[in-house]
């Protein structure tokens, strides 16, 4: 009995305390997209703005000839592989120092000629584990390479001004030591 009370107690406090307005209205932020997202389910709205790559590098297969297609998805514009529809939403390719990764964000839809247009796939793919979250269609198979990140690359090579390379003990008063007589015989 002292549990019920108990409990009856602690949801009226909860109650309460969510039933008070807040002191100041809090800036709304949206959530990305959900990772793991099954298809045919999309989000509400597409991801924020790219701040990642330009281009989304990917391979199509053709399952019935075995043909692979390299598949160049410039980010928020429809590209055609068969009868796919894919639009890169956000890709991301870690640094060369990193371990290698890309992420992105992709839609496709299967636009058959005697069918009306299906959602087939709205999620995040990644490179190094594509079976991870999978396109699943009888004929194509798709899957991400790299992203091309030409907007970092450019940002690095602006700088044109040489820069003096210096070990992180040195100063400007360092001088050769002379070696003792005989040092080098």
């Amino acid at each position: 009995m002292k549990r019920f009370v108990l409990a009856a107690l602690a949801l009226t406090a909860a109650g309460a305390a969510i039933a008070q307005p807040a002191a100041a209205p809090k800036p709304v932020i949206p959530d990305p997209p959900p990772m793991n997202m099954t298809p045919g389910e999309g989000p509400a709205q597409p991801p924020p703005a790219p701040q990642g790559g330009t281009a989304l590098q990917m391979l199509g297969l053709d399952k019935i000839t075995g043909r692979p297609t390299g598949i160049t998805a410039p980010i928020g514009k429809e590209v055609k592989f068969a009868t796919l529809i894919i639009t890169a939403r956000f890709c991301y390719s870690t640094p060369a120092s990193e371990t290698p990764e890309t992420a992105a964000f992709v839609q496709i839809e299967d636009r058959r000629p005697d069918q009306p247009a299906r959602k087939i796939f709205s999620g995040w793919m990644y490179g190094s584990s594509p079976g991870l979250n999978a396109v699943e269609h009888p004929l194509y198979d798709v899957w991400v390479i790299s992203c091309n990140n030409n907007a970092a690359k450019v940002a690095a090579s602006n700088s044109t001004a040489p820069v003096k390379v210096q070990a992180p003990d040195s100063s400007d008063k360092e001088q050769i030591q002379a070696l003792p007589e005989g040092a080098g015989r």
